[in-house]
């Protein structure tokens, strides 16, 4: 353990030896003879919160952060006590606190260092703002990596990098550019083979250093509020996410519409052009869900009217559009016109609901509809009040969801870009200002968007999107990564943002699919749909200074490209929704990095392109012009060609063939993935088949597909179905058995296996123990077979 000589060192403030120990529960306090109060809580065997106040005083224990359903409780906590150091030992870990110091080092039980201090605890006086500059530094293990920290446009390996969190309206961003749209103050560090995470529970800005100002230092530090954070041990990554999106929680599952295909632009308008654009994609048969509004479809940019020239029975325009299948999204933005004829405003003063300066009057900032007052979100009242404003719109008008934009918040002809810093919040019952409440504004106008939406469309499922937020937000929210351009490095930066949001705990994530800035070429497009299709929210969305940016925008070639892709996607929905039932149960990301999905292959740790489509598929986009396939690094296991059924062994690099039509997908060996017709939207056919593409293994695999009405909320009363599926493959023989769960009856009553790479030709076949004539089953050649739902066992035999 390293010592400390000295109290003050460049101006920083650092504990000095411990005084006294007490012991209240699952939390234990260390105080030193300076006044420092170390508060370490045990949340679990392998999750411990560490708090430090400073002048003996702790601010209010209150998070926006902290989901009520976190889960709690340990088997085992012991303290002693010996000449140098307390030692704190749980069933997982051992935390060592030095006396002197106050320094901490985490190993597990068998004394390997996980995590240790380095200058550990120190701060600053802040003299512009008052409290304290918070500051931690950590050593650095040789060889960590480290991965997270939400849509950072950087290289998915932060090692050598610095960052900050600082929500920022950040229009056609660059690489590497700090801040983005949010704030998410959460990485996993990885060394020797074991991972643990670390989030900072503190909504200041806040800033993280990767050993790159000291190549063997971590640190992370804020502007004011505590020093209060999570440590997550795994050792597996899959374990410290777990834990940590537990912490932080999961949304409801979502209306299935909600993982179509969604299409949008800055704007369409009027009612015209967007029954135009429906019509398109019902002709020339390309599936889709939702079509969006942007803000011209307001009354001169006003929240929660229709311009009624563009949009004159704006009701019967969304029911028409209903009725062919689309659902209709809106946008809705925080500012609100400084206008004394618009009742939003009008409500709002009378209320006294709007941010006020440090000195008095208003918040005022120019936006879209020029000068605009902003509701404070943190004030539950002005919640409530907000979320009830979307009743016309949800329950008698009959928009289906919202998309709240511009929440960082985003403020025009500012140096800021924002809301001046003195800005006055209620912080629910917490007075504080804008330095305090700024990563939050966003995180808080879309709960209370969300808390309205839920109410008027019920008994619907909600759908909301935001392009601000801080750790948490995904309980109420999906999200995208904001305003990117259409080039070959975005759609590179789109692909890196998208799996760093999952290992966030963000999962229901995607970005404009072609690039919101400047226009893209057909193949760009192409390209970039061929990845979309693979993220969890899924759509095109372009502004308005160019050309068009629908999938028949530019050549036959990829408008088929393009249909190719989104037919696959909707395909695949039984396992997309397989795969968010798994992130909202058990916090599983839906895209997994491959060091994520194997840390233990020191080969995947700099790994940015590939990545696990929820458990079985692996996906690797194109990201140069011009090229027929690509270099790739297949995780180890053996995997299918999805395009060739070839069948490949990983743990190396290898070239994979893909010309435009085509994107490298493999899958897992063993894995059974469920599959539904195309249709041009969700519920616009009753499945009548439900297809299960089988990938044999020798050897065994687990699968699963998780179903229920694709909306509502009988899922939670028990209404759903639960397939789990263990395949075992020898060399002449196949057995799937099939484990059931729920009481949702689905529309089909039976399976079609498709068989692939079957190394022998079928000679019997037994369902539940009794062999069953092959014509009875349907067997078509030697890779299809039908047989009814709900088997038990399906036993093949080879000859």
């Amino acid at each position: 353990m390293i010592t400390n000589t000295e109290l003050e060192y460049k101006g920083n403030l650092y504990p000095n030896q411990i005084v006294d120990y007490k012991r209240d529960s699952d939390k234990l306090y260390f105080t030193t003879e300076n006044g420092v109060i170390l508060e370490v809580t045990v949340l679990q065997d392998s999750v411990l919160r560490f708090r430090y106040a400073t002048e003996y005083v702790f601010e209010p224990d209150f998070s926006y952060a902290i989901s009520e359903t976190a889960s709690k409780g340990y088997n085992r906590l012991e303290v002693t006590e010996n000449k140098t150091e307390y030692l704190l030992e749980t069933s997982v870990l051992q935390l060592l606190i030095d006396k002197k110091t106050l320094r901490t080092q985490i190993s597990d039980l068998e004394g390997n260092i996980i995590n240790e201090d380095e200058l550990g605890f120190h701060w600053e006086e802040n003299y512009e703002y008052g409290g304290n500059t918070v500051k931690m530094s950590k050593i650095t293990q040789t060889a960590e990596s480290f991965y997270g920290m939400g849509d950072k446009a950087t290289h998915s390996n932060l090692k050598g990098k610095r960052v900050n969190n600082w929500c920022t309206d950040q229009y056609a961003y660059g690489k590497d550019q700090e801040p983005l749209y949010k704030a998410i103050p959460f990485y996993t560090g990885l060394h020797k083979g074991k991972s643990y995470g670390i989030f900072f529970d503190n909504t200041f800005r806040t800033y993280f250093d990767f050993a790159h100002e000291r190549r063997n230092i971590t640190s992370f530090w804020a502007d004011g509020g505590e020093m209060n954070y999570y440590f997550f041990y795994g050792p597996q990554m899959s374990e410290v996410v777990r834990s940590y999106t537990n912490l932080t929680g999961t949304p409801e599952m979502p209306p299935q519409w909600a993982l179509g295909y969604h299409q949008s632009k800055w704007s369409y308008f009027p009612e015209s052009r967007v029954k135009e654009i429906a019509d398109n994609f019902r002709k020339l048969k390309i599936p889709c869900d939702a079509i969006y509004l942007d803000i011209d479809y307001m009354d001169g940019f006003r929240c929660f009217t229709w311009d009624k020239t563009r949009f004159p029975d704006p009701k019967r325009m969304i029911g028409e559009l209903n009725e062919d299948g689309f659902k209709t999204v809106v946008m809705i933005d925080p500012g609100i016109k400084v206008d004394k004829d618009y009742w939003v405003y009008q409500e709002a003063m009378e209320k006294d609901y709007f941010c006020k300066r440090g000195d008095g009057p208003y918040m005022q900032g120019k936006v879209w509809p020029g000068a605009c007052k902003f509701p404070d979100y943190t004030n539950p009242e002005v919640r409530a009040w907000w979320a009830e404003l979307y009743k016309e719109f949800m329950a008698e008008i009959g928009v289906h969801a919202v998309w709240n934009d511009m929440n960082e918040p985003a403020v025009m002809e500012v140096p800021t870009k924002t809301a001046p810093l003195d800005t006055r919040h209620n912080y629910d019952g917490h007075p504080c200002t804008h330095r305090k409440a700024h990563n939050i504004y966003g995180m808080q106008m879309v709960r209370a968007t969300y808390e309205g939406v839920k109410k008027y469309v019920f008994p619907k499922r909600p759908f909301v999107i935001t392009r601000a937020a801080f750790a948490g937000t995904q309980r109420y929210s999906s999200t995208w990564t904001g305003d990117n351009v259409a080039t070959w490095e975005h759609l590179w930066i789109a692909n890196v943002q998208a799996q760093r949001m999952c290992l966030s705990g963000y999962s229901f994530v995607g970005s404009d699919i072609g690039g919101f800035a400047e226009q893209p070429n057909g193949e760009l497009f192409a390209r970039w749909i061929q990845l979309g299709v693979f993220h969890p929210f899924c759509r095109v969305h372009s502004s308005g200074d160019h050309g068009d940016q629908e999938p028949w925008s530019f050549d036959n070639e990829v408008t088929d490209i393009v249909r190719k892709f989104i037919e696959l996607r909707y395909q695949l929905l039984p396992y997309l929704y397989t795969m968010f039932y798994r992130y909202t149960e058990y916090g599983t990301p839906m895209l997994q990095s491959l060091f994520y999905y194997d840390q233990e292959d020191t080969q995947t740790h700099f790994r940015t392109d590939e990545f696990i489509f929820g458990k079985q598929i692996l996906v690797c986009p194109v990201q140069e012009p011009n090229a027929k396939g690509r270099r790739m690094y297949v995780p180890r296991g053996k995997w299918y060609n999805y395009w060739t059924e070839e069948t490949i062994e990983g743990g190396k690099e290898r070239w994979v063939t893909a010309d435009i039509d085509k994107i490298p997908l493999f899958i897992k060996e063993g894995a059974i993935i469920p599959k539904y017709p195309v249709q041009q939207y969700v519920g616009e056919l009753e499945i009548k088949e439900l297809i299960l593409d089988v990938y044999f293994k020798i050897g065994a695999e687990n699968s699963m597909v998780y179903e229920d009405a694709q909306d509502g909320y009988d899922y939670k009363k028990g209404q759903f179905s639960l397939r789990k599926f263990k395949l075992v493959g020898k060399e002449n023989e196949l057995i799937i058995q099939q484990f059931k769960d729920g009481s949702y009856t689905t529309s089909y009553k039976s399976f079609k296996f498709k068989l692939h790479g079957l190394p022998f030709t079928i000679a019997t076949i037994e369902v539940d123990n009794e062999e069953v004539p092959l014509k009875q089953i349907k067997l078509n050649g030697n890779n299809s077979i039908e047989i009814d739902k709900n088997f038990t066992e399906l036993h093949i035999t080879g000859k």
